[in-house]
């Protein structure tokens, strides 16, 4: 998460604080970040992520046989089939719309996806992994409610920091990195809600939004240069598998 957060640094003159989203296939996260290393948790998903759910959507909807998403990944697939779709077709609802933080949640609008599915194929006759008729409709729907989900949420995080100054009033930055942020679709989203909040969003290019070796190098001179982390005797020490957030203000987030 570390290095997604800094790799727009590598790319772009950003100073700190900056509001990072992190949206991928296996995060989902809004966090401030205030240096190198220091970072407060304003929100996260409380299920799976929205690549997985993209991806998962994708394989029930059995892209992968579909002529013009064959060799696509599943998320890349949703996202070139819905603009041949009408995103209006299909009404699924936004989670957490009466919420009031900055948390996300997908497991449940995908399980309504799924029902969806499952009816459009008994209305077409179809068995389970031939493609529907309505399979744009389908992409371009869910497209368009995991990108308002996800914009409403952050807009609610920029203005809980610009209301308690942990961000300029004038020249914030909004920094969106993850697999999820070359979807341009979300990103358009993104760029209305900074638009109207007066903040800059910024992107990494997409060959640094997946997981790379990039990042990492570049999270290590970070590192370097604010002299975090540097370890000379690299003997007892202990490796955690994900990294966790120090500070985590969530419940705060009470707009």
């Amino acid at each position: 998460m570390e290095a997604h957060a800094l790799t727009i640094r590598l790319t772009n003159k950003v100073e700190f604080p900056f509001l990072v989203l992190l949206i991928s296939g296996g995060h989902c996260l809004l966090a401030l970040v205030r240096g190198v290393s220091d970072f407060l948790l304003l929100g996260k998903s409380l299920d799976i992520a929205p690549g997985d759910m993209l991806d998962k959507v994708a394989r029930r909807l059995s892209l992968i046989k579909h002529p013009e998403c064959s060799t696509m990944s599943g998320g890349k697939a949703i996202e070139h089939l819905a603009k041949q779709g009408n995103k209006l077709h299909f009404d699924f609802k936004p989670p957490m719309q009466r919420a009031k933080n900055c948390d996300f949640s997908f497991s449940g609008l995908q399980h309504v996806i799924d029902k969806t599915i499952m009816q459009k194929e008994i209305e077409e006759g179809i068995e389970k992994g031939q493609i529907l008729s309505s399979a744009a409709d389908i992409a371009a729907a869910v497209q368009h409610t995991i990108a308002c989900h996800i914009a409403k949420r952050t807009h609610r995080a920029i203005l809980f920091c610009k209301q308690r100054n942990l961000l300029s009033q004038s020249n914030a930055v909004l920094v969106v990195s993850g697999g999820v942020a070359s979807n341009l679709y979300i990103r358009k989203a993104l760029e209305i809600i900074t638009d109207a909040t007066q903040c800059t969003l910024l992107c990494p290019p997409p060959r640094l939004c997946t997981d790379n070796g990039v990042m990492i190098a570049w999270n290590g001179v970070e590192r370097l240069r604010a002299g975090l982390g540097i370890l000379y005797d690299t003997e007892g020490i202990r490796y955690e598998p994900k990294y966790v957030v120090p500070f985590i203000i969530c419940m705060q987030v009470a707009l």
